[in-house]
């Protein structure tokens, strides 16, 4: 019935559809040496390097230092591929003629269908690749006979898995290699019934409408519901399922406005509607969670509910043993930590992830388009934004807020606020002291009766989009323009200047705040460095004396005269800095020699 009001071009892109993402490979070139090269000027040291290319992705190796005709680097580049492997690795050796002048020694071409494919971290064998040279004579191109070398171990890694979400947010964890996968533990259920309340998304003969989809991303597979032409309560009441491996995994949910149904001509876009991420450790197993998530957008002008997505979901576990041994497994492969890499790769290789699988998916019939995809993978999470840091600020502030409260609670002991808990915690502590094979077993009873307590308020529905958490609802308006500006920047630089500014003001403070845990730590290390003679001789004094008086005083007693005195009533104390934070403060730290 929809398709009547669509027409035949438009019938293609609102049709439901499976999609699978390709299967991505780290490679991995470690670029050896080179033999016999021939430069141009035999008279002058060659700096060399490699450069590699593999589709649009282009790396290179430092100049070597050994600046002969036969240098060597013994480093290693790393690429992101997908299957089936439809373009070969380019390799040329360079040499830095000129400030910005490079003249290539030899390429050669390597398909990646003969590279070898490895498993574990044990290494592949290298080989030496004849480097081609081709020189023009009298207007043609000829191939040199003489034949420099390079020295290469290349390999496909099946153990890692190739990152293209957000590790935060991860739907997949399973290495690349299918022989490393571990058998499902479970199946994922996922109806999609319905929406109310969207917002009208584009203009259509002088009225507002919206002609909405969803997508759904859980490992290698995306499902695209079918559209609801012309709708805003669309009811789609369609249920996938996938396999799963792994309980701490995300599955993203995404609504999305179709603007290619009449064609979509010119720069049309599929505009997002909102998003919904459900954690499946938070779901109890073989329960269907029916319930309606708030669809929430920022946009430059602020936050935005467009409205609701009705979801069922249910997560069936087949072993519950399995699942619960799931928890002692290492988060990511163990290619991950035997052979890790740095965090600016993971973070160049997760963004040549992200851009291969938009590309291919934008290939399917129906595509899924790149603003789509990337609007799902999270493309932009790294990128600065005020309103997020803001909010981590104060995520940090919410997880030290415990120790925080307990802080103040210490303190109100100490100044005998509340005489009665007061002596009840001397007690305590004097029962600990002398008993002190009963603090481990106290504190995880103490740990446990909390839990007990406070399974009473546990959440009956999965999160979703908090607003508040996220700082949206109280972002200014010029940091909600500077998180969607383009990277570089499009905005006037008297904009660009102010921000700038104020970046300067926000570095200051935080360089204030590392400066000082700085000076905290030096003065630590000046305690036993002499650099201040008087105050090393008096803390190496106190430590024999300590340990003279350790020696022969049973740790109980200590422990307890310690105690007793820090409980001790405020008539016994005084508003000024005790002496040793007195004699703390006044160690040298190394800020007097920063200029």
């Amino acid at each position: 019935s929809d398709a009547a009001s669509v027409g035949p071009d438009g019938v293609t892109n609102i049709r439901s559809k499976v999609y699978l993402s390709p299967k991505l490979w780290y490679v991995r070139v470690n670029v050896i040496e080179a033999q016999d090269l021939v430069p141009s000027d035999k008279g002058r040291f060659p700096e060399v390097f490699v450069k590699a290319v593999l589709g649009n992705q282009a790396l290179r190796t430092r100049i070597s230092p050994s600046k002969t005709i036969n240098p060597m680097w013994n480093e290693d580049l790393m690429f992101v591929v997908a299957e089936p492997f439809e373009e070969p690795l380019f390799l040329s050796v360079e040499d830095r003629v000129g400030s910005n002048k490079d003249e290539t020694l030899g390429k050669c071409v390597i398909p990646l269908q003969v590279v070898q494919r490895r498993l574990d971290h044990k290494p592949v064998n290298s080989r030496w690749h004849n480097l081609e040279k081709h020189v023009i004579v009298d207007g043609e191109k000829k191939e040199m006979k003489f034949a420099s070398r390079i020295h290469l171990r290349i390999c496909l890694e099946g153990g890692y898995h190739v990152l293209d979400e957000s590790t935060h947010c991860s739907s997949d964890l399973r290495p690349t290699a299918k022989q490393l996968w571990r058998p499902n533990i479970g199946i994922l259920e996922l109806g999609i019934l319905s929406a109310h309340g969207l917002m009208p998304m584009k203009t259509k003969d002088g009225r507002g409408t919206t002609d909405a989809y969803c997508v759904a991303k859980y490992g290698q597979k995306w499902i695209r519901t079918r559209t609801i032409v012309d709708n805003f309560m669309p009811r789609w009441n369609e249920q996938y399922t996938w396999e799963v491996f792994d309980p701490c995994t995300v599955i993203t949910i995404g609504v999305f406005d179709n603007g290619h149904i009449h064609g979509g001509a010119g720069g049309a876009k599929d505009a997002r509607i909102g998003k919904v991420r459900i954690r499946l450790s938070t779901l109890e197993a073989d329960r269907v969670y029916t319930h309606s998530y708030p669809l929430l957008v920022l946009h430059s002008s602020g936050v935005k509910k467009t409205g609701e997505v009705q979801l069922a979901v249910r997560f069936t576990c087949s072993t519950l043993i399995n699942m619960l041994h799931m928890y002692s497994h290492p988060l990511l492969p163990k290619m991950h930590y035997i052979h890790p890499l740095s965090v600016i790769q993971l973070d160049s290789l997760r963004h040549q992830a992200m851009q291969i699988v938009s590309v291919r998916l934008s290939r399917a019939e129906p595509p899924l388009r790149k603003e789509v995809v990337e609007y799902m993978l999270d493309v932009d999470s790294h990128m600065w934004s005020m309103r997020r840091s803001k909010a981590n600020f104060f995520r940090i502030m919410g997880v030290l807020s415990g120790l925080i409260a307990v802080g103040k609670w210490f303190d109100q002991i100490c100044n005998w606020r509340n005489p009665i808990t007061t002596i009840l915690i001397h007690i305590l502590f004097i029962i600990l002291v002398l008993y002190p094979e009963l603090i481990l077993p106290t504190v995880f009873l103490y740990l446990f009766l909390i839990g007990i307590w406070n399974y009473r308020w546990r959440p009956l529905h999965p999160p979703h989009m908090d607003t508040r958490l996220s700082h949206a609802d109280a972002a200014h308006p010029d940091e909600l323009d500077e998180e969607f500006d383009t990277f570089p920047t499009s905005r006037p630089s008297d904009i660009v200047r102010m921000r700038y500014d104020r970046l300067r003001s926000i570095g200051g403070r935080v360089q204030t705040v590392i400066g000082d845990l700085a000076t905290q730590g030096e003065r630590l290390q000046s305690l036993l460095s002499w650099r201040d003679p008087r105050a090393t001789t008096l803390f190496v004094t106190f430590c024999l004396i300590a340990a003279i008086v350790l020696y022969v005083t049973p740790f109980q007693v200590v422990a307890l005269l310690i105690g007793l005195y820090a409980l001790r009533h405020p008539r016994f104390r005084h508003k000024l800095p005790s002496v040793p934070l007195n004699f703390f403060r006044r160690l040298p730290a190394r800020s007097d020699s920063m200029l």
